[in-house]
């Protein structure tokens, strides 16, 4: 094996507390990508496989391009919890979340103990036993590794499950975070029985027609800052009446404005029917936007991040922290065209 794609061992308490419980409750943040459903859809069938049993409960629906891999896994949506809890659960695995309220359900998860497993800089470390693995290129990946830790097998369905967060929290392998970890997993994956050109017709060439002209009302908000390094787009809450859309239509549209040449920063505005702003923000080489969103409260990775903003008034603030993040690269001669990585 390559020394550079060669992993860290899985944290002992982590794996000892998986064997000590019998019923799990996952999560993932709010608006869940594909590294969350697709670890969430792995772990609950690999917990199967070792006599555990797991349910996955999300504030948010899964996009459906996604529904191939979740098959017919139910998967609890909404602030109502599932049936049975919190009594008939002994831990709940957060996945991907540097902090609790990432899930949106943080009031009613913080009623269990807590196994934090994440990828992302700045986790606040909050679970009983925690496993942040910021080399990971996916929590996908780590959840391979976690299925060697408690020799789980591994069917075609999981490998499935998996490649899907794998491929997606690496922009389909072309973003930083495409080490040679994530291509050994890739290949194992693979070999497993993950269907690479199934995946890819799921995220690529399934998209409904609402989703398609929710692009186009999109891209007719576009700005270009600073000289065109700098994109930004809204989506505005009447664009999924206008377009027929589902709010789960809204994945992957940051990546357009991403692929303006000379773009080196992109900032999507969403609009939240609670008044305020979801800010997604995404970068090139060293523009740090993770810092640029956990000063204001969210967080991320250097090159894909996120928070909220009070209002669209807030808007202008965050597009000059953008620029000033894009200057101090550029003076530095640090900048470079290298993808970001991970969803936020």
């Amino acid at each position: 094996m390559n020394p550079e794609s060669r992993s860290p061992a899985v944290p002992r308490e982590f794996v000892d507390a998986l064997r000590d419980g019998r019923n799990f409750l996952l999560s993932s943040h709010a608006h869940p990508d594909g590294d969350a459903i697709g670890a969430e859809v792995a772990l609950a069938r690999l917990l199967g496989t070792v006599g555990r049993s797991a349910t996955i409960w999300n504030v948010d629906p899964a996009p459906a391009t996604y529904a191939g891999v979740i098959g017919d896994m139910a998967i609890h949506v909404g602030p109502t919890p599932p049936p049975g809890f919190p009594g008939d659960f002994d831990f709940v695995l957060p996945l991907e979340c540097p902090q609790l309220d990432r899930t949106g359900l943080e009031q009613s998860l913080g009623r269990l103990p807590i196994l934090n497993m994440d990828h992302h800089l700045g986790n606040r470390l909050y679970g009983v036993a925690n496993w942040v693995d910021t080399e990971a290129p996916a929590v996908a990946e780590m959840v391979l590794r976690l299925a060697h830790a408690l020799n789980a097998p591994i069917d075609a369905a999981t490998a499935n499950a998996l490649y899907l967060g794998l491929s997606t929290d690496t922009g389909s392998f072309r973003f930083s975070n495409a080490t040679p970890r994530a291509f050994d997993a890739a290949a194992e994956l693979v070999r497993l029985g993950a269907r690479p050109e199934q995946i890819a017709g799921w995220l690529y060439e399934s998209r409904p027609p609402g989703a398609v002209r929710l692009l186009g009302e999109v891209l007719e908000t576009l700005e270009l800052h600073c000289e065109q390094r700098i994109a930004s787009v809204r989506l505005e809450l009447d664009m999924f009446d206008r377009a027929g859309a589902a709010q789960t239509d809204s994945e992957g549209l940051i990546d357009h404005p991403r692929s303006i040449r000379g773009v080196e920063a992109v900032a999507l505005f969403r609009e939240r029917p609670v008044g305020d702003v979801k800010v997604s923000l995404r970068s090139r080489g060293r523009v740090d936007v993770g810092a640029i969103a956990s000063r204001r409260g969210g967080g991320g990775h250097r090159n894909a991040a996120g928070c909220l903003i009070g209002s669209r008034e807030d808007e202008s603030g965050v597009i000059a922290e953008l620029g000033a993040a894009v200057e101090a690269t550029a003076q530095s001669g640090c900048t470079h065209a290298t993808a970001p990585e991970g969803g936020t």
